[in-house]
């Protein structure tokens, strides 16, 4: 008699084909083969694909710990995002998988909470916490996924293809724009979009 495989399974295996192929990897039916198991039994557990990824994202902010952030609004939504970066990093693709799902899982949505209340206790209003919020997040996720990406482009092949004539602020920054590390972009990025609440 097969093993019944329950929902923990799925996501399990899931994991594992995201790691070892990326997001493209990941299907109901490569689970089930990699499972032994019908591809209805993969449905059940997870209805549908869409399902399937919703669940991950929420499994990879579980992994985003809430406790021991600092007290001052301004640094905990910076503590929070530094912490939300890390652990997109430590999935491959992750930053693709989150962008692509709903934010109504249990672990979305306390992430969700707890960066909106820093904005409302640093002095945004309601609308401007939102709006703030929906920039840092879809600032990170961008950010994340060129991280991610391993881009083949590099600063030399960058420089030879940019003429200083028809291309003449480009030529000025040279080498940075491709050398820059994505540390000094991810805090650059966060220090430009918590400034004005800062400055309250």
């Amino acid at each position: 008699m097969a093993k019944r495989r329950n929902r923990a399974d799925v996501l399990r295996v899931a994991f594992e084909l995201l790691e070892e192929g990326g997001l493209g990897m990941v299907t109901l039916n490569g689970i089930a083969r990699r499972l032994g198991a019908h591809l209805n039994s993969v449905s059940f557990q997870v209805k549908t694909k869409r399902r399937l990824l919703d669940l991950m994202a929420a499994e990879v902010l579980g992994h985003l710990s809430l406790d021991d952030l600092p007290t001052d609004p301004i640094e905990r939504i910076e503590a929070l995002l530094e912490r939300y970066r890390t652990v997109l990093l430590a999935h491959r693709d992750g930053a693709r998988l989150v962008a692509g799902t709903e934010a109504v899982e249990r672990n979305t949505l306390r992430v969700a909470d707890a960066s909106i209340t820093a904005l409302l206790e640093a002095g945004a209003d309601p609308l401007r916490a939102v709006r703030t919020f929906w920039s840092l997040h879809f600032f990170l996720l961008g950010l994340v996924q060129e991280e991610q990406e391993r881009s083949p482009i590099t600063s030399d092949s960058f420089a030879r293809r940019v003429d200083d004539q028809e291309y003449p602020a480009l030529a000025t920054v040279g080498r940075q724009l491709i050398d820059d590390p994505f540390d000094e972009r991810f805090a650059h990025g966060l220090r430009s979009l918590l400034s004005s609440i800062a400055e309250q």
